[in-house]
C-alpha cells in the first residue's frame, strides 16, 4: 500500500503554532478573570497601537517580575491585527477551557460516589480508580469536541441566556479563524489535556497505600511509620509498626511483577518479626506466591483474587484483605 507524500501547508501550521502559543503562554501566565476581561478590553480599546497596548497589559502584572516576562514573551509574538485577534479569542478560551476541566471532573465525582460503599482493597475500587483519572482525560476530549461541533455550527442553546453574546462572538470566531486554517478543537485539546492532567492525582501508586493506611487505621494501628529495613537498606517497608512487642513490616505493591524477587534477599538479612506483601493480586501466580511465603513473608490479596484462584486458598500463609483484622495480625507468627 501507497501512502501519499503528507504536506503541511506552511501558512495554517504557523497560525495553529501560534494558536498553541499564546494558549500555553497564557496558561503559565495563570491571569485572573478580571485580568483577562481587563486585557479584552483593552485590545478593543488599543488595538491599532500595538507598542501602548502591550505596555498597558504590561501594567496589568506588574507586581510580578515573572509574569511581566511572561507578557513579553506573547507581547513579541503579536505582529499585525490576525495575532491580536487570535490571541483574544485565545483568551476567551482560557475561560471557557476552566468551565470544560470542571465539567469534566463532575464525571470524576460520580466515581467518588461509587466507591464510598466499596472495600477500600478490592478489586473492584481498584480498577474504579485507576480508570478515574482516564475517564476524566476522554470526558474532557469528548466535551471539548461537542464544544467546538456546537460553535462551527452555530448551536448555542446550550448556554444561559446571560453567557449567549460572548458565545455568538466566540462561535463568530471560530469560524473565521477555521477559514483561515485554525484547528482550533485539536490544537485547544492539547492545552486542554495538560490542563487535566495537572488536576489529576493518578489513584493508583501512592493512593493504593493510602487505601491501606485507611484499613491499618480503621483496626486501631495508629503508630505507622514508612522505613527502610535496618540491615538490608534495598528493602523499603510502606508500613511499619509494633504490636505487643512484634514488629510487622509490610510491602505495599498493587501488582508485584518482578519485585517478589528481594524477598528472597530480605529473608536473609531482615530481623522483622513479621513481614507482609499486601497486593492486587492479578499477577500473583503460584510460582510467586510459595516464592514469598517459603521466604517468611504472608501475603494479603483482594477478596475477589483470594476466592477465585483455589491455589491461594490452599495455602496458609495467604489471606484475603478482608481477613486484615488486629486479630489476624496479632496471631501471624514470627519468621
Amino acid at each position: 500500500m501507497k501512502i501519499e507524500k503528507l504536506i503541511l501547508d506552511k501558512n495554517k501550521s504557523e497560525i495553529n503554532l501560534k494558536f498553541y502559543f499564546f494558549l500555553k503562554f497564557i496558561t503559565k501566565l495563570k491571569p485572573s478573570e478580571r485580568q483577562i476581561n481587563l486585557i479584552i478590553e483593552n485590545i478593543n480599546l488599543q488595538k491599532n497601537d500595538l507598542n501602548y497596548l502591550n505596555q498597558t497589559n504590561e501594567k496589568l502584572f506588574d507586581k510580578s517580575l515573572n509574569k511581566i516576562e511572561i507578557i513579553r514573551e506573547i507581547n513579541l509574538k503579536i505582529n499585525n491585527q490576525q495575532d491580536l485577534e487570535l490571541f483574544a479569542y485565545s483568551l476567551s478560551l482560557t475561560q471557557v477551557k476552566d468551565l470544560l476541566l470542571a465539567e469534566a471532573k463532575i464525571y470524576e465525582s460520580i466515581d467518588f460516589k461509587n466507591l464510598i460503599n466499596l472495600d477500600p482493597l478490592s478489586l473492584e475500587y481498584d480498577q474504579i480508580s485507576v480508570l478515574k483519572p482516564y475517564k476524566t482525560r476522554v470526558s474532557g476530549a469528548l466535551l471539548s469536541l461537542l464544544f467546538f461541533e456546537k460553535l462551527e455550527s452555530s448551536q448555542l442553546n446550550f448556554v444561559s441566556q446571560d453567557s449567549i453574546n460572548f458565545i455568538k462572538d466566540l462561535s463568530q470566531k471560530t469560524k473565521i479563524f477555521k477559514n483561515k486554517g485554525l484547528e482550533s478543537n485539536q490544537i485547544f485539546m492539547l492545552s486542554f489535556s495538560e490542563s487535566i492532567n495537572q488536576s489529576i492525582i493518578s489513584d493508583s501508586g501512592s493512593n493504593y497505600e493510602d487505601r491501606i493506611r485507611s484499613v491499618l487505621n480503621k483496626i486501631g494501628i495508629k503508630n505507622i511509620i514508612k522505613t527502610h529495613d535496618k540491615i538490608d537498606k534495598s528493602t523499603e517497608y510502606d508500613f511499619y509498626f509494633k504490636i505487643d512487642n512484634k514488629t510487622y513490616g509490610i510491602g505495599a505493591k498493587r501488582t508485584l511483577r518482578e519485585r517478589y524477587k528481594q524477598f528472597i534477599k530480605t529473608s536473609l538479612t531482615s530481623k522483622i518479626d513479621v513481614s507482609i506483601q499486601i497486593t492486587i493480586g492479578v499477577d500473583l501466580n503460584e510460582e510467586k506466591a510459595k516464592t514469598i511465603i517459603n521466604h517468611g513473608s504472608y501475603i494479603f490479596v483482594s477478596d475477589e483474587i483470594y476466592q477465585s484462584r483455589e491455589f491461594l486458598k490452599n495455602l496458609k500463609q495467604v489471606y484475603s484483605v478482608k481477613d486484615l483484622t488486629l486479630k489476624t495480625l496479632k496471631n501471624l507468627k514470627c519468621s
